[in-house]
């Protein structure tokens, strides 16, 4: 079902157990269907020109990885775990949905055929290494905040001020 499920891990093959099947495949379609209709209205509210770098392919699927990224920190990392609905939901179904493999082949295909051969190659280059890029980044800095208090909840209450203690 989902791809990066360690089905060794008791989490991860709750998402799949007896029973789950249905319940993970209806989460799935309902964020797909989110997810893939922010993308149309990201290509509507941002059209790419015939004959121009198709910028909105480009930076719907590098955001999508960015946000993977944060997802999977947030949710998978630490001894965290969240509801065995939300991973397919968001990570497979909305995330999933968002990016767009098809579309981006699609328009490599149409730069190739355009004879825009450079454009083609930078394109697929620059959305693989920018899609790697956010998703380490965006995971790498998720982590940072996480694991620095960053907008938590601080033992004793209040927020930290110089000098130690806690403002009350």
């Amino acid at each position: 079902m989902d791809p990066d499920v360690d089905l060794h891990l008791p989490a991860h093959r709750a998402e799949t157990g007896a029973g789950r099947r249905g319940p993970v495949l209806a989460v799935i379609s309902v964020g797909g269907a989110a997810g893939a209709s922010a993308r149309y209205g990201a290509d509507v509210l941002w059209p790419t020109a015939a004959g121009s770098f198709p910028w909105t392919t480009f930076g719907i699927n590098v955001l999508g990885c960015a946000l993977i990224g944060v997802l999977m920190v947030l949710i998978t990392e630490d001894g965290r775990s969240a509801h065995p609905l939300v991973r397919p939901f968001l990570g497979v179904g909305v995330l999933g949905g968002f990016t767009t493999f098809s579309t981006y082949s699609l328009d490599f295909h149409d730069l190739l055929r355009r004879h825009e051969d450079a454009m083609a190659v930078a394109y697929a280059a620059g959305t693989l290494a920018g899609a790697m890029t956010t998703v380490w980044a965006a995971a790498l800095a998720t982590r940072w905040v996480v694991r620095h208090g960053g907008g938590t909840a601080r033992p004793g209450g209040g927020s930290p001020r110089p000098g130690g203690g806690a403002v009350r």
